[in-house]
């Protein structure tokens, strides 16, 4: 689930307290070309109103005449396609031939909508179950950081909550910066300094603040596939402790602020100790895309982009490091 997606719930939600009724709309197959990846989500109020989108724009009209119209699902969930036809395809904005799946699901207090954004307001992964027969859901902890998505004659199974991580070295003005666009990309963001007179000033509403060593704070995320660690203190001590086990980890991205002359002497240093010339070549230094950035929040920006591109695997993009700090 994306920010985007989390926003729904919360206008979902509030139009629940406000009274109004609510159909929730579940992505669960696409054919061919799709706006919207599996899982995104929609919510429509009764008197037509929409919160977030599956489509262009067409199938959210579509949505919202039935809704004016009361020609939409009343009791429990039903499973609605758009687009099997190439003219139908042509008219909701999809490619021709495609085609939609959606659940639509009539939200009642036994949909455990609110509990569920209670859950992922702080943080926690969670498997939702939605009984297609009666509409109600049950909640369970996620066990792993795979993202599941499955609909069944009878059952509709999906997971929420931020499958990303990122641990951040350091609690500097960039750190900020890089915590807060992070947490609006979905990202599960931990933040590890040590030194008090960082941490004292440091609010980042959403952002897990520790104060352990960086090394120890590594080795207990227990890093995985999901997992971007970058160093930001421009402190060797703390900046190489990180590294030293980010490096020997299954984390898709390591990083770390530095001069090109500087990270020399980083990758120097990291040969020294226990690590491979393989595992030191995985450090990303200097951190970031070159896209001219200067002040801490396009270097921000710069990160993240260098992020996504490797979640999504564009490892030859035509962009050198960007050469961040000293």
């Amino acid at each position: 689930m994306d920010n985007v997606d989390l926003d729904v719930l919360r206008r979902l939600a509030q139009w629940r307290r406000e009274g109004h009724e609510v159909v929730l709309g579940t992505v669960t197959r696409t054919w061919g070309s799709a706006p919207r990846p599996i899982g995104a989500m929609v919510a429509v109020r009764g008197d037509g109103s929409i919160a977030g989108s599956v489509s262009g724009g067409c199938i959210e009209d579509d949505l919202s005449d039935k809704a004016r119209t009361g020609a939409w699902p009343t009791g429990v969930p039903s499973v609605v396609r758009y687009g099997v036809s190439a003219e139908e395809a042509t008219r909701f904005g999809l490619p021709c031939g495609g085609t939609l799946e959606l659940v639509l699901e009539p939200v009642a207090d036994h949909s455990g909508v609110e509990e569920l954004l209670a859950e992922l307001t702080q943080g926690h992964r969670v498997l939702r179950r939605l009984d297609l027969a009666t509409g109600r859901a049950v909640l369970e902890a996620a066990r792993d950081r795979a993202d599941t998505l499955s609909l069944t004659d009878s059952e509709l199974v999906a997971t929420h909550g931020p499958s990303w991580r990122l641990l951040i070295i350091g609690a500097g003005q960039m750190s900020q910066y890089l915590a807060q666009m992070a947490l609006a990309l979905d990202y599960e963001v931990i933040v590890c300094d040590p030194r008090e007179e960082y941490t004292q000033g440091w609010e980042v509403p959403g952002a897990r603040l520790v104060t352990t060593m960086p090394d120890d704070t590594v080795t207990e995320m227990r890093p995985d596939r999901h997992t971007a660690i970058v160093a930001l203190t421009h402190d060797p001590k703390l900046d190489d402790l990180a590294l030293l086990e980010a490096l020997k980890s299954q984390a898709f991205y390591v990083g770390a602020i530095g001069s090109r002359a500087n990270q020399a002497k980083r990758r120097e240093r990291l040969v020294e100790f226990d690590l491979t010339p393989d595992e030191v070549a995985r450090l990303h230094g200097p951190v970031g895309l070159r896209i001219g950035a200067r002040t801490p929040p396009e270097i921000a920006v710069a990160i993240l982009a260098h992020m996504t591109a490797e979640r999504y695997g564009f490892h030859k993009l035509e962009f050198e490091a960007l050469g961040a700090g000293a």
